[in-house]
């Protein structure tokens, strides 16, 4: 069984845990309609991905 030689200091241990907390995720606004979106992700509204029509827009219910 593996055994650590040293005590891991407290430093280390929080440098360790620093990509556990929980981060907000980012909105950039969209160019072309202007509402937030997810970066690199495509406009659910528009279709839109980097200028190119990916998905249809879904009619108006």
């Amino acid at each position: 069984m593996a055994v650590p030689k040293k005590k891991t200091s407290p430093s280390r241990r929080g440098m360790r845990r620093s990509a556990d907390a929980l981060k907000a995720p980012t909105y950039i606004e969209d160019k072309d309609s202007g509402e937030l979106r997810r970066p690199h992700h495509l406009d659910r509204k528009t279709g839109m991905y980097r200028g190119r029509q990916i998905l249809t827009p879904k009619a108006e219910a």
